[in-house]
């Protein structure tokens, strides 16, 4: 998962719990956009945690002189 699913998880869960004043049958949204918002900073913290260990395509030692 990449930070910018990340972010868009925390988005969408933070307006399931602080913005929707719905009600849906069988759903609780303010549960759903709890679980959203732990999920999405789980997902950024994860992603920056590896990001500097990711080198991409060209990694130090494998860059043709």
């Amino acid at each position: 998962m990449g930070i910018g699913i990340s972010l868009l998880l925390i988005a969408a869960g933070a307006i399931l719990v602080w913005a929707v004043d719905a009600t849906a049958s069988g759903v609780d949204l303010v549960t759903v956009g709890w679980i959203l918002l732990i999920v999405g900073a789980t997902g950024a913290l994860l992603s920056l945690i590896f990001w500097s260990s990711w080198g991409g395509p060209a990694r130090r030692g494998d860059r043709i002189h």
